[in-house]
C-alpha cells in the first residue's frame, strides 16, 4: 500500500486524571481548581513544531535502498511493513538483523519525534549480529515502554524523580519476546509519567509527538512506543493500558492496538496488584503482529497470580473464527452512552462498523447503552498505587512531578478515606454489571477509541470536544470501562479527519480474544489501513 504525500492535520487528544462527578468528597472550590491548574499548564509554551515530517517513504513492506558502489545494498530506511514480514524477509535473505538494526539507529537519531528516552545501540549491535532467524521475532528491532522494567537500563517510570535509578530485574514478558520471540531491545520508548495521563509530555523527557504531525499529541501513556512504530522507526514496541494507555494511542497514530483480556499477558514479576486494570501488550502494525505477539508472550506465570492459562495458536487460527461469526449480534455505540464524542467521529464509526458487519455477517441490534463514568475511581486506585511507589520521597519530590500528577496526589492526600474507598467500589460493582448486561444482550460492541482526533502536543489535558466543553473524565470514557471490568478490546484505524487517523474501538465478553481480533483482520482486509504516517521515517 503506497502513501503519498504528506499532509496537514487538525486534531484533538484526551486525558485522564480525576473524573467530572468527583463525588460528595470533591466539593466546587477542589472542581475550580482542577479546571484552572489544567487549564494553566495546557498553555504552557514548548517550541511547537507546527509542520509534518517532509522526509520520503517506501511502500509498506520494503525498505528504501540503493548499491554502493562495489555493489553491495545499502539500506537507508528502516522496514516500513509489518514484523511479520520483516521476519520474512530476513529468513529469506534479502535483507538482515544487522542491516534494519542500522537503518533503525540511523532513523531514531534524525526523528523529529521525540519517542525514544534511552537507546542501547552497541548491546542491539551484539544481539543482532547472532539474531536467531528461526524465532517468531528473530532479529527485529524492538523498542520497550520506559514503564517497564529492563535489567540494567534506566528504570525512571518517566519521572525526574527517579531519572538516575537503574532496573535491576526484566519483566516477564519482555523476558520472552526477547528469549522466545527473538526480538533485539533497542531502547526505552517514551510515556507519561508514571502512566498517569494519556498524553507523553513529562518534565524529563518533554513532548513526544505524533508522526502525521509534528504538533499533534502521540497520546499516552504508551505514547513514545505509538509514535515510533506509526512513524517508521521501528516494527514494534510494547505498550501498557491502565486506563487505555494502548488503545488511546493507537487511535491518534493510525495502529491497530490490543487490550486483551485482564491477565491474557503475565505483569511482574514484582508488579504492583490494584488496581487490577493494567493489561500488558504490543504497538505494532498489523493484526497478525499481534496475535504472534500474544503465541509469544502470553500466558500464565507464577509471578503474577491473577495471569491466565496459556492458549496457543493465535497466529495458527486467526481468521478461522469469521465464519461461525455471522448471525452474532453487535450494538454500534460510538459513545458508549457516556462520552462526548466529535459528530464527524460518530460518523466514521457507524459507516466503518456497518461495513464490518455486513462484511462478516453480524446483526446489528440497538441496545440502550449508560456505562457509568469512572475517570475518578480509575484516578483513586493508580494514585494509591503511585503513593506506595513514592513512599519516603512524597511530598518532597512534589516539584520534581508534573503538575497533573502533583495536583492529583495532593487531592488523594487530602480527600481519600474509606468511605471514598466504599463509593469507589460500589461504582466499579455498578461498572461491572452495566457491562455485563450490555454483553448479556450482544457479543459485541463498537465504539469510538477517543473522543476526538489527537490535540496540539503540548496540551497535557484537553477540555473540548468539536467546540463543546467536556470535562476531563470524558477523554478516557470510551475506554476506562473495559479496564476496570477487564474485557478484551482492540482499536482498529478507520480513516481520518482532516488527515489525522480515527480509531474504532471493537470490544468482546472476556476470553474472546480471538473472535476480537478476527473482526480486526477483516476490517484490515476489507478496509487496509496505512502501515505507517505519510512521510515515515520521521
Amino acid at each position: 500500500m503506497c502513501r503519498c504525500e504528506s499532509q496537514k492535520l487538525r486534531s484533538i487528544h484526551s486525558y485522564r486524571v480525576l473524573g467530572r462527578d468527583l463525588t460528595a468528597d470533591i466539593d466546587t472550590s477542589i472542581r475550580a481548581g482542577l479546571r484552572a491548574q489544567f487549564a494553566s499548564d495546557s498553555q504552557a509554551s514548548y517550541d511547537v513544531v507546527t509542520r509534518p515530517c517532509s522526509k520520503e517513504h517506501s511502500t509498506a513492506g520494503q525498505f528504501v535502498s540503493s548499491r554502493s558502489d562495489q555493489g553491495e545494498i545499502m539500506t537507508d530506511s528502516p522496514w516500513l511493513g509489518d514484523a511479520c514480514s520483516l521476519v520474512d524477509a530476513f529468513r529469506a535473505g534479502d535483507h538482515s538483523p544487522a542491516e534494519e538494526l542500522e537503518a533503525t539507529l540511523t532513523a531514531i537519531e534524525n526523528s523529529e519525534l521525540n519517542s525514544f528516552s534511552y537507546v542501547a545501540a552497541e548491546s542491539a549491535r551484539a544481539q543482532a549480529a547472532v539474531a536467531d532467524l528461526g524465532k517468531p521475532f528473530g532479529g527485529v528491532p524492538f523498542g520497550i515502554k520506559e514503564l517497564s522494567h529492563y535489567k540494567g537500563w534506566p528504570d525512571t517510570e518517566a519521572s525526574l524523580v527517579f531519572a538516575d535509578r537503574v532496573s535491576d530485574r526484566t519483566e516477564t514478558m519482555l523476558e520472552r519476546a526477547e528469549m522466545l520471540g527473538g526480538v533485539i531491545p533497542v531502547g526505552l520508548t517514551t510515556a507519561s509519567e508514571f502512566g498517569g495521563l494519556n498524553v507523553s509530555v513529562t518534565k524529563l523527557n518533554g513532548v513526544t509527538r505524533n508522526p502525521w504531525q509534528l504538533d499533534r499529541t502521540a497520546g499516552g501513556s504508551s505514547g513514545g512506543s505509538s509514535a515510533a512504530v506509526a512513524g517508521g522507526l521501528l516494527t514494534m514496541a510494547t505498550g501498557g493500558d491502565g486506563g487505555g494507555s494502548i488503545r488511546i494511542p493507537a487511535g491518534f497514530n493510525g495502529l491497530p492496538g490490543m487490550k486483551g483480556t485482564a491477565g491474557r499477558i503475565p505483569r511482574g514479576p514484582k508488579a504492583l496488584i490494584h488496581p487490577m486494570t493494567v493489561v500488558l501488550g504490543v504497538m505494532c502494525r498489523s493484526i497478525r503482529d499481534i496475535t504472534r505477539y500474544f503465541d509469544v508472550t502470553a500466558g500464565y506465570d507464577s509471578r503474577d497470580p491473577y495471569s491466565l492459562p496459556k492458549v496457543s495458536g493465535w497466529e495458527h487460527h486467526l481468521g478461522s473464527h469469521l465464519g461461525a461469526l455471522r448471525g452474532r449480534k453487535v450494538a454500534i455505540v460510538s459513545d458508549l452512552g457516556s462520552a462526548v464524542v466529535n459528530p464527524a467521529v460518530t460518523e466514521l464509526v457507524n459507516e466503518a462498523g456497518r461495513l464490518l458487519a455486513d462484511e462478516v455477517g453480524l446483526e446489528i441490534v440497538h441496545v440502550d447503552l449508560a456505562f457509568p463514568s469512572m475517570g475518578f475511581e480509575w484516578a483513586l486506585g493508580n494514585l494509591s498505587g503511585l503513593y506506595a511507589d513514592l513512599e519516603g520521597l512524597w511530598p518532597e519530590c512534589k516539584d520534581q512531578l508534573t503538575p497533573e500528577i502533583a495536583f492529583g496526589m495532593s487531592i488523594a492526600e487530602r480527600k481519600y478515606s474509606l468511605a471514598m474507598m466504599a463509593r469507589s467500589e460500589t461504582a466499579r460493582t455498578a461498572a461491572n454489571e452495566a457491562v455485563a448486561s450490555a454483553f448479556d444482550q450482544v457479543d459485541f460492541i463498537f465504539s469510538a477509541t477517543n473522543p476526538d482526533v489527537a490535540f496540539p502536543a503540548e496540551t497535557t489535558l484537553h477540555l473540548e470536544v468539536a467546540g463543546q466543553p467536556v470535562g476531563p473524565e470524558n477523554n478516557g470514557a470510551l475506554t476506562i470501562p473495559y479496564n476496570i471490568v477487564g474485557n478484551p478490546s482492540l482499536s482498529v484505524p478507520i480513516g481520518q479527519l482532516d488527515g489525522l487517523p480515527v480509531g474504532m474501538q471493537i470490544a468482546s465478553r472476556h476470553h474472546e480474544d480471538a473472535l476480537v481480533l478476527d473482526l480486526g483482520l477483516a476490517l484490515e482486509r476489507t478496509r487496509p489501513w496505512p502501515l505507517v504516517a505519510n512521510a515515515a521515517p520521521c
